[in-house]
């Protein structure tokens, strides 16, 4: 039996006016997903705990089995390693945004028009940046608006505050430190130039000089946040004795696999959103699954949670639709257990994460069947699951790969 958790990342809602009081996922046409759902088992989980209001991070740490309470340091080192940069111990990271911002930095757009194109020229541009001589900048694209960006040398520290200010019509926060040390308040000193330095680099960028005449928001300042320092996880393969892969589009949940040390599969043409190459990611999350390689796969999509945050009920709603036909691949093999679910709500009504419990199912040969027969909030809730927890998920998974050891005589 081969181990699969799917993850459509910020899948969870609310009901919505405009869906006749259905939620995207609810209002979407998934018959492949259906069909599993009434062959299957169903129900409701707190990806942390109830109430919390997870990160895309946190949630899939917990989904893998770690404690994301002694794990997490922070968005920023799992970001820098999804894109490949080695990052070392004294090393401070941070998760940005390519943001844009006008001539007294109040920023009018935090993802820069969604940019996909150009971004890594930019990076080029920022990776000259010198500050300090006593500190050297590491800069790099991720997908979309994503990059990261690495702190290395002598006194820092990840003990500072961000500097994005979540939403439009305000300047990048000033970075404070939040312990009295030199190194805290070296360190957020160093990032304020960093956001500083970044606009007066990039605002007559030929990048942005031609998004500009193209009526395009222009990737003028680079805003980071997630700060932290590199934690020590203990492999997946050690933890579980699992070989396991990693299918996802974004650099962070990559990151996350690469420090648990998962093989990371690239997926040409993925962006993490709603126009992702959606015919690309179903061949390699397929192909990844047939392989004779794995024991067991991490998959995450990104684009519902992509229009979650951007208010964008209809095309949440459809690009639930688009995964379908990955779930009637998936259902036609019968060695598999299929772990479906969210990793946290994200609401259109919101705009952000939520503390909602997210819907899940179960494929698997076997399975004490219940009476749900489609896949939603709402009628998960009714499932033989009932209401679960993120971290009784591998245990549920590896027993029924009948893999796990008996606990007791």
């Amino acid at each position: 039996m081969k181990g699969i958790i799917f993850v459509i990342d910020g899948m969870g809602d609310r009901p919505m006016k405009e869906l006749g009081g259905k939620t995207p996922l609810e209002s979407a046409r998934t018959p492949s997903m259906d069909k599993m759902v009434t062959e299957g088992i169903t129900g409701i989980m707190d990806t942390i705990r109830p109430g919390v209001r997870p990160g895309s991070d946190t949630a899939h740490l917990t989904l893998l089995g770690y404690d994301p309470y002694e794990v997490y340091t922070g968005r920023g080192p799992f970001e820098a390693a999804g894109v490949d940069v080695d990052v070392q111990p004294g090393d401070v990271a941070f998760r940005c945004n390519f943001s844009t911002a006008d001539e007294d930095l109040t920023i009018t757009d935090r993802r820069a028009g969604r940019i996909e194109v150009g971004t890594d020229k930019i990076s080029e541009t920022i990776n000259q940046m010198k500050i300090d001589d006593n500190v050297e900048v590491i800069f790099k694209e991720s997908t979309g608006h994503r990059a990261v960006l690495v702190l290395r040398g002598e006194g820092l520290s990840d003990q500072i505050t961000d500097a994005d200010p979540k939403h439009e019509g305000h300047k990048p926060k000033v970075v404070k430190p939040l312990d009295d040390t030199k190194e805290a308040k070296y360190t957020a000193d160093v990032v304020n130039q960093f956001v500083e330095k970044s606009y007066e680099m990039l605002k007559d960028h030929p990048v942005n000089l031609e998004r500009i005449e193209n009526g395009e928001n222009p990737a003028n300042i680079v805003i980071p946040r997630g700060v932290g320092a590199v934690p020590e996880v203990e492999s997946f393969e050690e933890k579980y004795g699992l070989k396991a892969a990693c299918v996802a589009e974004t650099g962070l949940i990559q990151g996350i696999g690469k420090l648990a040390g998962m093989d990371i599969i690239q997926i040409p043409g993925a962006t993490g959103g709603i126009h992702t190459d959606i015919d690309s990611v179903h061949k390699h999350i397929i192909d990844t699954v047939k392989s004779d390689k794995y024991d067991f796969i991490l998959v995450n999509v990104d684009g519902a949670d992509e229009a979650g945050h951007d208010g964008d009920t209809i095309g949440k709603r459809d690009f639930i639709e688009k995964i379908d036909p990955i779930m009637k691949d998936l259902d036609e093999m019968d060695d598999i257990v299929l772990f479906v679910t969210a990793d946290h709500s994200t609401p259109v009504s919101v705009m952000d994460h939520t503390g909602d419990p997210v819907p899940v199912f179960i494929k698997a040969p076997g399975l004490r069947v219940d009476d749900v027969t489609e896949y939603g909030e709402r009628a998960a809730a009714k499932g033989g699951l009932c209401r679960i927890r993120g971290s009784d998920v591998m245990y549920i998974i590896r027993d029924l790969m009948n893999v796990i050891a008996k606990f007791g005589a």
